[in-house]
This record gives structure tokens, C-alpha cells and sequence, in this order.
């Protein structure tokens, strides 16, 4: 692959980031890590077919529409990252193997193997850089008023992983600080018929996650990351629907929470 010129995102392609409901009211702010799966033009589709692009190895599929419902529910700010984890991984510290994976599942990207470290570096500056510096720049804007954050971080999960079905329909992930997600947790629980996963399929760590070790443990802001099943937001319905669930509920647990919390850091 020919070595990626600093201009890595040409003059009309879409920003890496974008902000819905810029001036909310609400002290949520809602992030995706894996809204989009663009790929920029230099990288002439990582070597990937495009029906692979379309899976969840590119993106989280169908959060980025739950994740609008919920944001225009709430009043909050939503800030989403449009570019594919294939080209770089926002999720993931910038000197993990898996920022920008040279295998995902079972599928080999031919256009991240042997890239150099100007490629690397071009794209950790024009997509990675942005997006968290405009989630830091929201909460230090926040900090600075005396406002409230809360910090949701939204993401998709796949039936079916490696063979193995997932009963969950919807995970709750956290890591040193589970005060949030707990109330959250036993909210989710209370709904008839409703799998719930308790760091289930995945679990919030420094090796596996960039976004809430950073931004939510970091800062001792109330935080939670949720894992929906793909197939349920796969369509505008099912989108809509988790979208004022999730509204419902993350009120109630904010509300749960001691005042002090709810008020900031711990």
C-alpha cells in the first residue's frame, strides 16, 4: 500500500466527528465510539469488500440511531465518531494491537498490514485526536459552568459471536467504578423477559477500552457502557424503541444516586 499522504481525509469528505444537540440541557452526554464505517477514499476500502465493511467488524450496527432517539429524548449532547474501527479503533489506547487490527474475527484487512508509522500517525491525528478531544473539550466545558456529566457510552453487540449465540439483549458494562451501572443494572432487571448482562458479552478494562477508562474513571464523572443486540436495532422501530427505554431508565438511575454524586466527581 502506498504511503498515505498527511491530508489523510480529503477537503469534501465527512469530519470524523459529529455533535447532535450541541447546547442539551441534560448532564448526559452520549458517545459512540463505532457510529459509522467510512472508510477515507486514500485508503481505497482497506482492501476489505464492501459487503465485509457492512458487518459488525466495520462498525456497531444500528447503535448510532438508537443513540439520536435517546440524545433528542434527553436533551443531552450525543458525539459520534463516523469513520470505520477498521481504519482506527476509537475504543481502543492508540498502542494497542487491535487500534488498528490487522485481522477482525476471521477476516484478514489487507490495507493495515504493514502500514507505516506516518500512516498510523495520519490517521490517530485525524480521526482518533478529534473525536476524543471534542468528548474532553464538552466535559471540561462542563466542569468549568459548574454543570453536571454523566458520561453513556453506546455500542452494539452481534447475535452470534464465533458460533456461540448470546442470550443477552442488552449489557452493562463497567470496571473500577460500577455505582452508575449497578442502579442501572437492577433497573434493567425489573423488565419482564428482558436478558440482561451484567459485564456480559463483554467487560470494561484498560487492555479493551480507551473511552470510559479515560473520560468516566478518569474524571470520577457517573458513567456506564451499554451493549445492545444488534438484531433488535437493526430497523427505525427497534431503534426508537430502546432509545425512549434507555431515556426512561437512565433518569430513574441518575436520579438514584446520591446527591453528591449525581452532583460530580466522587
Amino acid at each position: 500500500m502506498n504511503e498515505v499522504p498527511d491530508s489523510l481525509l480529503a477537503a469534501d469528505e465527512p469530519a470524523a466527528v459529529a455533535v447532535r444537540n450541541e447546547n442539551g440541557s441534560s448532564p448526559f452526554l452520549i458517545v459512540v465510539d463505532h457510529a459509522g464505517n467510512l472508510t477515507p477514499r486514500a485508503l481505497d476500502g482497506l482492501g476489505v469488500s464492501e459487503a465485509e465493511r457492512q458487518r459488525h467488524i466495520a462498525w456497531d450496527i444500528g447503535i448510532a440511531g438508537v443513540s439520536r432517539f435517546l440524545a433528542d429524548a434527553l436533551d443531552a449532547t450525543l458525539i459520534q465518531q463516523n469513520y470505520s474501527r477498521l481504519v482506527i479503533d476509537c475504543n481502543r489506547a492508540p498502542a494497542s494491537e487491535t487500534s488498528i487490527p490487522q485481522i477482525s474475527e476471521l477476516t484478514p484487512i489487507p490495507g493495515n498490514i504493514g502500514s507505516s508509522e506516518g500512516q498510523k500517525a495520519a490517521r490517530l491525528r485525524q480521526i482518533f485526536q478529534p473525536y476524543h478531544e471534542r468528548i474532553e473539550a464538552e466535559l471540561d466545558r462542563r466542569r468549568q459552568l459548574g454543570r453536571p456529566a454523566a458520561l453513556i457510552a453506546m455500542h452494539s453487540f452481534t447475535p452470534v459471536f464465533m458460533g456461540v449465540a448470546r442470550p443477552w439483549r442488552i449489557g452493562v458494562l463497567y470496571n473500577r467504578d460500577p455505582r452508575f451501572a449497578h442502579i442501572l443494572l437492577a433497573l434493567l432487571k425489573r423488565r419482564e423477559g428482558l436478558v440482561v448482562g451484567d459485564n456480559e458479552p463483554y467487560s470494561v478494562s484498560d487492555a479493551s477500552d480507551y473511552t470510559i477508562p479515560v473520560h468516566g474513571e478518569r474524571r470520577g464523572l457517573p458513567h456506564v457502557e451499554l451493549e445492545i443486540r444488534q438484531d433488535l436495532i437493526a430497523d427505525d422501530a427497534g431503534q426508537r424503541a430502546w432509545g425512549a427505554l434507555l431515556a426512561r431508565l437512565l433518569l430513574q438511575a441518575y436520579r438514584a444516586l446520591e446527591p453528591a454524586e449525581a452532583l460530580g466527581p466522587k
